[in-house]
């Protein structure tokens, strides 16, 4: 196992990521229901509340926009598996009536340095896997 202080570089920086994801979803007055929630079929980021709307949050944590940015990693595939995650993670507590939606933020620059904060309201549609 390893050592807290020697964790692997990337995965200090989607820790740091999901932490200003947090902060700016707070501030925009979203309830944080649970963080970096395990299932048996992976991890959900962040579940927040937004009014009455349950929000399952995937956060993209990257240094610059090469290869694609961070949006381009929400593909066909992840989309796929965040509504398998979201459906297992409201049938565990009964709450199959929620109403529901995925959104993504993109973390872009290195802290403490200018970073940017890209928040996609509703991404893409549960039912069909496209971006919206």
């Amino acid at each position: 196992m390893k050592s807290p202080d020697k964790e692997d570089p990337r995965h200090r920086f989607g820790r740091t990521g999901e932490l200003l994801a947090e902060q700016f979803l707070r501030a925009q007055g979203y309830r944080i229901v649970e963080r970096n929630v395990k299932t048996p079929l992976g991890e959900l980021d962040l579940v927040v509340e937004e009014k009455e709307v349950l929000v399952f949050v995937e956060v993209k944590a990257r240094a610059s926009e090469a290869f694609g940015g961070g949006l381009s990693a929400v593909d066909r595939r992840k989309r796929e598996k965040l509504v398998r995650l979201a459906s297992y993670y409201l049938m565990q507590r009964c709450w199959g009536d929620r109403s529901c939606r995925f959104d993504v933020v993109v973390i872009e620059g290195t802290p403490p340095e200018q970073i940017k904060i890209l928040h996609i309201k509703n991404a893409f549609d549960a039912s069909t896997g496209e971006l919206c």
